[in-house]
C-alpha cells in the first residue's frame, strides 16, 4: 500500500495514477482522506481525554487526604463519565481505522515516471528484442508434436483433474525437471539463496504480496482450512520476512524458488488456451528481492538481464517490452515482460514478468531495515519469473524441431538428459 503521508501530500498525483492504470474511481482518494482525518481528530480526542482524566484521578487522593470527601466524589463522578466518554472514542478510531486500512488496501501503487502511459498492449514500448525469428512454413504447433509422442496428455488431465491440469509424460517431464534445475542452479550462480516454499498461504500473506483484495478470483481457495493455493512463488518468497527489520548489513536479500502455481485463468479462451499456453496448475522458478530504496531500479535491470540471459542460453528468440501503466496491474510501479517466439504458433508467449513494487508490498507486510541509531525505513520488494515452464517448454519443442518430427535438446540442458534428442 502507499504511505498515507504521501497521498495526503500528493493527492492528485494519486488520482492520476488511479486513472493510468484503467480505474476510474477516483472519489477513493477523497474517501480515505476524510476517514483519515476524522481518524486523527478522534486519536487526539482520546489522548486528550485520557490525559485530563489522569490528571483528575491524582486530584482524588489530594482531596481525600485533605478530608474533602464530597469534592473527591464529584471528581470521581466526573473521571468515571470520562472513562465511557474514551471507551467510545476508542470503539469509533477502531471503526476508521479499519475504514481507512480499508480505503489504503485498494489504491493501486503509482507507476514510475519512466513507464509509458496507456492502456492496452500496442501501448506497451518494445524496450529490447534477440535472435533471428524463424518463420519456415512446415514448423508445427507445440501440441501437434506432443501428441504425436505422447509427451503430453490433456485428455487424462481433463479426466483426473480439469481442463488446464495436463500429465507431462517421458521426455518432456524430464525437459520440466531439467529447466527447473538449470534454473534454479543459475540463479545459486547469481547469487540468490535457495529456498523450498509452501504451496499454500493464508490470508495475511495474500494480502501482503497484494494478491487480495485485487487478485481474489484469480486464486484457488481451500475454504476449511482458510489457504489459497499459491499463484507464483512471490507470495511465499516475500512473506518470508513479513514483520521483521533487519540490520542494514542485513539486506538485500535474494531468493530463488521453484514451486508449482495454481491460477483459475477466468475468461481465457481461444488461442491462448490451446497446448501449453494458459494452464490452471503450472511449473515456475522465481526470483526475489528485497533491497534498500535507493538501489531498487538497479536491481530491477539487473533482475531483467538474469532472465534474459536465460532465454539467450537456451537459444530462444525474445522480446523485452516495457509494461505500460494500464497493462502493468495494481502492485507494481514498474514492470517488463519477456516474451519468447513461438515459431510453430507464429506469435509471441509471456515467459517473465520482472517488476518492482517499490515499498507498496514491503509497507503492507511492515517489512523494514534500521537504516541507522533513529531511522527505520520501508524496503522495497522486486520479483520475476526465471523463468515460467510452459511456454518456454513450448517455445523449446516449437523452436528445436526437425522436418521429421524430432526434437533436439538445447545443448545447455544436455547435460540434464546425457542425450541429444527428447
Amino acid at each position: 500500500m502507499l504511505d498515507i503521508n504521501f497521498i495526503r501530500e500528493h493527492q492528485e498525483q494519486v488520482e492520476q495514477a488511479i486513472l493510468n492504470k484503467g480505474e476510474k474511481d477516483t472519489s477513493i482518494v477523497e474517501r480515505l482522506l476524510e476517514a483519515d482525518e476524522k481518524w486523527r481528530t478522534k486519536v487526539h480526542e482520546g489522548d486528550q481525554l485520557r490525559a485530563e482524566s489522569n490528571t483528575k484521578a491524582k486530584e482524588i487522593g489530594k482531596l481525600m487526604g485533605q478530608g474533602k470527601k464530597e469534592e473527591a466524589q464529584a471528581i470521581i463522578k466526573e473521571t468515571s463519565e470520562m472513562k465511557e466518554k474514551i471507551k467510545e472514542l476508542e470503539e469509533e478510531v477502531r471503526e476508521l481505522s479499519e475504514e481507512r486500512e480499508n480505503l489504503l488496501l485498494k489504491i493501486p501503487n503509482v507507476p514510475h515516471s519512466s513507464v509509458p502511459v496507456g492502456f492496452t498492449e500496442e501501448d506497451n514500448e518494445t524496450f529490447k528484442t534477440w535472435g533471428d525469428i524463424d518463420e519456415r512454413e512446415w514448423l508445427k504447433p507445440h501440441w501437434e508434436l506432443t501428441e504425436k509422442h505422447g509427451w503430453i496428455d490433456f485428455k487424462r488431465g481433463v479426466k483426473v483433474a480439469g481442463a488446464g491440469f495436463p500429465f507431462y509424460v517421458g521426455p518432456v517431464a524430464q525437459l520440466q525437471r531439467a529447466l527447473i534445475n538449470y534454473f534454479i542452479n543459475e540463479g545459486v550462480k547469481a547469487g540468490y539463496t535457495e529456498l523450498q516454499a509452501p504451496y499454500f498461504v493464508n490470508e495475511d500473506s495474500a494480502r501482503g504480496t497484494g494478491q487480495i483484495p485485487d487478485k481474489e478470483d484469480m486464486m484457488y481457495e481451500i475454504p476449511r482450512d482458510e489457504f489459497f493455493m499459491i499463484p507464483t512463488a512471490e507470495v511465499p518468497v516475500t512473506n518470508f520476512h513479513r514483520d521483521e527489520i533487519f540490520e542494514l548489513t542485513e539486506v538485500p536479500k535474494k531468493y530463488v524458488a521453484y514451486t508449482p502455481c495454481w491460477r483459475r485463468e477466468a475468461g481465457s479462451y481461444g488461442k491462448d488456451v490451446r497446448g501449453l499456453n494458459r494452464l490452471h496448475q503450472f511449473d515456475k522458478v522465481e526470483l526475489v528481492k528485497i533491497v534498500k530504496p535507493e538501489d531498487s531500479y538497479d536491481e530491477l535491470e539487473s533482475l531483467r538481464e538474469h532472465a534474459e540471459k536465460l532465454l539467450e542460453t537456451l537459444q530462444l528468440p525474445y522480446r523485452t517490452l516495457l509494461m505500460c501503466t494500464g497493462d502493468m496491474g495494481f502492485t507494481q510501479s514498474k514492470k517488463y515482460d519477456l516474451e519468447v517466439w513461438s515459431p510453430g504458433q507464429k506469435r509471441w508467449l509471456e515467459v517473465s514478468s520482472c517488476s518492482n513494487f517499490e515499498s507498496f508490498q514491503a509497507r503492507r507486510m511492515q517489512l523494514r531495515y534500521r537504516k541507522d541509531e533513529k531511522e527505520i525505513e520501508i524496503l522495497h520488494t522486486l520479483n520475476g519469473s526465471g523463468l515460467a515452464l510452459p511456454r518456454v517448454v513450448a517455445a523449446i519443442i516449437e523452436t528445436y524441431q526437425e522436418e521429421n518430427g524430432k526434437v533436439r535438446v538445447p545443448e545447455v540442458l544436455k547435460p540434464f538428459f546425457g542425450r541429444d534428442y527428447l
